[in-house]
C-alpha cells in the first residue's frame, strides 16, 4: 500500500512537471515601434517550439523601463535607444553579458495618404507653414525615443526653437502615427517602419543619418530572468529566420 502511494506521488509529481513545462511563458516588454514585428517573430517562434507561450508589452521605451527597475514580469527587454537600456543597467536590472544591439531603424516625415504634401525638404524651414494652425505628431521627446530622435535633428537642422511649441506630444511612437492616420495632424515624425507598417499614411521625408544619433535597438534578459526559455528566444531573434522578418520590416541588422 505505501509504495502503491509513493508511485501515485512520483507520478503526480512527473506531470506537475510536465504541466510546467507545457506552460512555459515568456513575457517580452518591448518599444511600440517593435509592434507588428514581434507579432510575426511570435508566431514563427511558437511553430518551432510550441511548448513555450509568449506575451509582449509594448509601450513607451522608457515606460517599460521604469515597469521592469520597479520589479514588473518582464524576461526580456527591447528598448528603442541606448537611453534606457543603459538606465536598466545602471540600476541593476539586466543581465548585463545578455546585452546585445538588436537592429537598426531610420526616422522619417510622414503625412496622411490622402494629404496633397507629396515631399518635405526638411533641411529648410519653409516646410513649417504646412503645419498652419496645427500641430506636428511626435513622441513626447522628454521621454520617448522617437521623439528624442526627433528633437535632436531639429536641434541639428536648426529649427527646434520654432517647433518645440508646434509639436502634439504623444505617448509613444505608434500614438503619434495615429493622430496624422486620423488627420489630427497633417505631418509626423516617425521610424521608417512605423511608417511601412500603414496603409494610412505615406512618407515625405527621410531625416539626413548624421542629423540624430544612430537609432538602436539593444536587447536584455531581465535580472533574475536568465533561464532556458529567454536565452532560447534571445538566440531566436538573431537567427536566420528572425533576421528576415525584420528584414522584411524595415528594420537594418546589426
Amino acid at each position: 500500500m505505501k509504495l502503491h502511494k509513493v508511485l501515485l506521488s512520483i507520478v503526480a509529481s512527473t506531470c506537475l512537471s510536465f504541466s510546467f513545462v507545457a506552460q512555459a511563458k515568456i513575457t517580452v516588454f518591448a518599444a511600440a515601434s517593435m509592434t507588428n514585428v514581434l507579432q510575426e517573430i511570435k508566431s514563427e517562434y511558437v511553430k518551432a517550439n510550441p511548448k513555450n507561450e509568449m506575451d509582449f508589452s509594448f509601450a513607451s521605451s522608457s515606460v517599460l523601463a521604469r515597469q521592469i527597475s520597479q520589479g514588473a514580469p518582464a524576461q526580456v527587454f527591447i528598448s528603442a535607444n541606448q537611453k534606457w537600456m543603459d538606465f536598466l543597467e545602471e540600476k541593476g536590472a539586466i543581465e548585463t553579458k545578455s546585452r546585445r544591439d538588436l537592429v537598426g531603424n531610420r526616422l522619417v516625415m510622414v503625412a496622411p495618404k490622402e494629404s496633397k504634401i507629396e515631399n518635405v525638404d526638411v533641411l529648410n524651414s519653409q516646410w513649417h507653414s504646412h503645419l498652419a494652425n496645427t500641430y506636428l505628431a511626435v513622441g513626447d521627446p522628454d521621454h520617448v525615443p522617437a521623439g528624442k530622435y526627433a528633437k535632436e535633428a531639429f536641434i541639428f537642422l536648426k529649427q527646434w526653437g520654432d517647433l518645440e511649441t508646434k509639436l502634439a506630444r504623444a505617448n509613444n511612437v505608434r500614438a503619434a502615427l495615429a493622430l496624422v492616420e486620423q488627420g489630427e495632424s497633417p505631418l509626423g515624425v516617425v521610424y521608417a517602419t512605423d511608417a511601412a507598417a500603414s496603409q494610412k499614411v505615406k512618407t515625405v521625408a527621410i531625416f539626413p543619418e548624421n542629423s540624430h544619433p544612430a537609432i538602436e535597438y539593444p536587447v536584455a534578459i531581465v535580472k533574475g530572468q536568465d533561464n532556458e526559455e529567454s536565452r532560447q528566444f534571445l538566440a531566436y531573434l538573431q537567427s536566420e529566420s528572425a533576421v528576415k522578418i525584420f528584414q522584411k520590416f524595415g528594420f537594418s541588422i546589426k
